[in-house]
């Protein structure tokens, strides 16, 4: 199977990435072709880009290559609490190296993959030239540095910090999963998930398709890869309007014209501050759209077509399209040099340049509190629920469930006793339900952060409180704070 090894002494990290080519790797890809770098979604993997890898406006006239993160799909990672979007970003430029890719294009989906894109064209997509000599140490430069960037495309452009109300309710619905101790409370958390990650009206089939991806890859069983991700979303340093000024190539940003967890303002906000984006940052609204363009087959027809029209316009002639020969620690230095002067920490160019973890830009605060997030949900791990067939897949598809009970919840999350209720106004209830929005907040303070996320309980460590004896002792006894008959008054 591919996969780029990541090794250092404080780090590990084996990267999964798929092609377009017919054997399934760099070695097949055609060199008369530009290449495309594909991000996946956030909780999924590199097979959720099938729409882009099956469309032959893609397909046909690019190389295509996509890389799982390193706590996603198939890759797999030592678990760290440095672990940050800037560590992401420098995953992917070992893996570039490594490849010896050519200069790419880069298109990210969502959430955490367009803060990776984003901090990857501010470190690699400028080369040697565009740096003033006072600012590079003399050893380095003797080497050329190619860009690795040609273009940046993004899909729905997450707020700087995460809403304040998706904030709780990721949080929520993640514990929720992580400590799940059977298939029905799994498969209601991540109904809940469904809800932000593709919106209110999710299809039936993606529903069951999304629930058994998560059942299978992401269970109990392996939470600590699960919270991992989330504190790369939930925690994340929002960059600042003069470090967005080093991007300069071209940009388009494709936005769901209803997407409730990443409002439309936020994609407008960067396209203002991607000021030296050559020819401006385009903005492209989709109609209609909400969340997971990409996932979506009529969205992601229409993304693909936008995406294909935009790498189209590049000219070629202006850029150097050999794979980089310089030495990868010194690119990487390079690299932790120039973070160290956007950043303001003069340590940073100090770091070890062969590990992706030297990249992290978290405070020691954020670092402490994310490794102890990760050996809390460590504990038991290994004996979690896992909502797993013998086979090693899912149980049952959740619209497949048996609905026997009153509280059984319906496509919006809320439960109808529809036993009682004319057919009619069941239906009228539903759709009223769909058309109030979700809640509207701002993001999250970054100081805020880390005291909004609530500790971490497993069930199985609560207390249990159980009394003993009839049913007349119980009811009569002085302990009691409201009596029994009182109540069924």
């Amino acid at each position: 199977m591919p996969f780029v090894d990541i090794r250092s002494e404080d780090d590990y990290a084996s990267i999964y990435y798929i092609t377009n080519s017919p054997f399934g790797n760099v070695m097949g890809f055609d060199p008369g072709k530009p290449t495309i770098i594909m991000l996946h979604p956030m909780y999924l993997d590199s097979t959720w880009l099938c729409n882009q890898f099956g469309d032959p406006r893609l397909h046909q006239h690019y190389n295509l290559i996509a890389f799982d993160m390193r706590c996603c799909g198939s890759s797999t990672c030592r678990p760290s609490g440095k672990h940050d979007s800037w560590v992401e970003a420098a995953d992917l430029a070992f893996c570039h190296q490594a490849l010896q890719l050519p200069p790419s294009h880069i298109l990210a989906c969502e959430g955490i993959s367009v803060n990776c894109a984003l901090r990857f064209a501010i470190l690699y997509a400028c080369c040697l030239s565009c740096m003033e000599s006072s600012e590079l140490d003399a050893v380095l430069r003797r080497f050329r540095f190619p860009e690795m960037c040609l273009s940046l495309t993004l899909i729905n452009v997450p707020a700087p910090t995460e809403m304040a109300w998706v904030f709780t309710a990721l949080d929520e619905a993640t514990q929720a999963c992580c400590y799940a101790e059977d298939l029905e409370s799994f498969e209601h958390a991540a109904m809940e998930a469904v809800r932000f990650t593709v919106g209110p009206d999710c299809e039936a089939d993606l529903q069951d398709e999304l629930i058994a991806y998560w059942e299978v890859h992401m269970p109990p069983s392996r939470r600590v890869r699960t919270v991992e991700q989330m504190n790369v979303l939930m925690n994340r340093v929002p960059l600042k309007s003069y470090m967005l000024k080093d991007i300069k190539k071209p940009v388009l940003i494709i936005h769901g014209e209803r997407n409730e967890t990443c409002p439309v303002k936020y994609a407008e906000r960067l396209v203002a501050d991607l000021v030296n984006a050559k020819d401006g940052a385009i903005l492209y609204l989709v109609k209609g759209g909400s969340g997971a363009l990409n996932i979506l087959p009529g969205t992601a027809s229409i993304a693909n077509q936008v995406v294909a029209k935009f790498i189209s316009r590049f000219n070629y002639e202006e850029v150097d399209m050999k794979p980089s020969s310089t030495p990868i620690p010194e690119r990487m230095s390079a690299a932790l040099l120039k973070l160290s002067e956007i950043t303001g920490d003069s340590s940073i160019a100090s770091r070890n340049p062969v590990s992706s973890l030297s990249f992290s830009c978290l405070s020691p605060e954020a670092v402490k509190g994310q490794t102890e997030s990760i050996a809390l949900y460590r504990k038991g791990q290994s004996t979690a629920f896992v909502p797993k067939g013998p086979d090693g897949g899912p149980i049952r598809k959740y619209s497949e469930r048996k609905k026997d009970h009153w509280f059984q919840g319906e496509k919006d999350g809320i439960s109808y006793a529809t036993s009682f209720l004319p057919t009619k106004q069941g239906k009228q209830d539903v759709e009223h339900e769909k058309a109030i929005p979700l809640p509207t907040s701002e993001p999250v303070p970054t100081e805020m952060q880390g005291r909004l996320r609530r500790p971490i309980v497993s069930p199985n460590s609560v207390d249990r409180h159980v009394i003993k004896g009839s049913m007349a002792k119980v009811v009569g006894s002085n302990s009691t704070p409201v009596s029994l008959q009182r109540l069924l008054k």
